[in-house]
């Protein structure tokens, strides 16, 4: 069955439209609590990053909750990862987490974790999708949830980060500059690096409600880089709004992306003989990344972007690291999802042990010229399953003889067609993406 309301990563839009209102919330809350409580006695938890409606509809949600005879345990602004972890330790039903991740103020949705600290599973999502089409009820006086405060959540969830790495580990002679994007991570991210010893600068750590993740934090990284300069730091950490992104900054200035870490990481563990099968990227991971893992025989699979897929195919596998090259890193060995701060502590865990800097251990993964062109088109037929375009696409790939790759997808959201190739010559990339949207050009007219 296809879902109504639930995307690849939970509900989203804008504040104010449908779905993302109040009403809907209040409505969304009993569903789920209804549904969690056939599971036997209910306790969610409630958490939330900065933006200002958070406070709206965090209200709305536990007024359904509880209406349905759910428990709710509120944790306040907390990383997206915190309410997974959290969700563990209390031996939750669920979690749930108000949040559009990096997207501006003036959106917001609604992400669900089970009682693991997993992503909800599809059975479960249409049984809260159903119930939200029948009539809400209120169970009887008696039978109405509580309402508690976890006050000592943040506490909890930087011990968690510090366990990450090994008892004793200290980071004292490093200076970061940590960038929070007023978001979510903006009490905990500091913490967490200052107790293991680095010296922190921290930027866009003071939330309004308005300015998450606006010209900061991992979509917006160029006061990152000037401040790594300025500060002459050896590095710089970007979050996004929710804590579940990562990229970063070395000393030059320059972007290290989500492949790249996500390389670094994989290398650590591999050549510390911890790494359990091979690694699990997206289609839009940088050929590069495919080959530099090759080279130490490391296993490599795409899946489809989002997080939700790269999970999927982690827990199909058995293996434990996977990310997207926007930074979204999942490292099973320490957690259930993608944990911004837990893989940014990876990577400097890497750094440590081969004694390097950033700048210097980014370059054992030579990165592919990548040449992506949208072609609008105006809906009726893709132009995807146009034989002249299969054709040209199968030529090329042929062509790059493994060196190099086509990928032609339809956008999720606009009537667009990606067109992306990638390769080592830069050049001959370009001529290659140039002829193919061409083509998808002149077969959608």
């Amino acid at each position: 069955m296809s879902k109504k309301y639930f995307g690849t990563d939970g509900i989203r839009g804008r504040v104010g439209e449908y779905p993302i209102t109040p009403d809907f919330m209040l409505k969304l809350g009993w569903a789920a609590g209804m549904a969690f409580r056939k599971m036997g006695a209910c306790k969610v938890l409630v958490g939330k990053d900065t933006r200002i409606s958070g406070y709206m509809f965090e209200s709305a949600l536990e007024a359904g909750l509880t209406s349905a005879g759910a428990d709710v345990m509120l944790l306040g602004p907390m990383p997206t990862p915190a309410i997974a972890y959290l969700s563990r330790t209390f031996q939750a039903e669920a979690g749930i987490v108000i949040s559009a991740s990096h997207n501006p103020h003036d959106d917001n949705g609604i992400k669900f974790f089970s009682g693991k600290g997993t992503k909800l599973p599809d059975e479960l999502e249409l049984m809260i999708e159903e119930l939200l089409d029948t009539p809400m009820t209120v169970v009887e006086s008696s039978k109405i949830g509580k309402v508690s405060r976890i006050n000592d959540a943040s506490g909890r969830y930087i011990e968690f980060c510090k366990s990450s790495v090994p008892t004793g580990t200290s980071f004292s002679g490093l200076k970061i500059v940590i960038d929070c994007a007023h978001g979510a991570t903006y009490k905990v991210a500091p913490s967490v690096f200052r107790e293991l010893g680095a010296e922190v600068v921290v930027l866009s750590a003071q939330p309004n409600g308005l300015n998450i993740n606006e010209n900061c934090g991992s979509t917006h990284m160029g006061q990152l880089q000037a401040a790594v300069l300025a500060e002459h730091a050896d590095l710089g950490i970007a979050f996004d709004g929710d804590g579940d992104r990562v990229l970063m900054v070395d000393h030059t200035g320059a972007i290290v992306d989500g492949d790249e870490l996500l390389y670094i990481i994989a290398r650590d563990l591999h050549e510390r003989g911890k790494l359990q099968g091979g690694v699990v990227g997206t289609l839009m991971s940088n050929l590069g990344l495919e080959l530099a893992l090759a080279e130490l025989s490391i296993p490599f699979i795409r899946a489809n972007v989002g997080d939700r897929y790269v999970i999927a195919e982690l827990l199909e596998r058995n293996w434990l690291v996977g990310g997207e090259n926007s930074g979204h890193i999942v490292c099973f060995n320490h957690t259930t999802t993608g944990d911004a701060i837990i893989a940014a502590l990876q990577v400097l865990m890497a750094l440590k042990t081969r004694n390097e800097g950033l700048a210097q251990t980014r370059q054992a993964l030579r990165k592919c010229p990548q040449v992506l062109i949208n072609v609008r088109f105006g809906g009726g037929e893709s132009p995807l399953e146009h034989p002249a375009v299969k054709e040209a696409s199968a030529r090329v790939t042929q062509a790059m003889a493994g060196r190099g790759r086509v990928l032609l997808r339809k956008s999720g959201t606009e009537p667009l067609v990606r067109v992306m190739v990638e390769g080592e010559d830069e050049t001959q990339v370009r001529n290659y993406a140039e002829e193919l949207a061409k083509l998808v050009t002149e077969v959608s007219a």
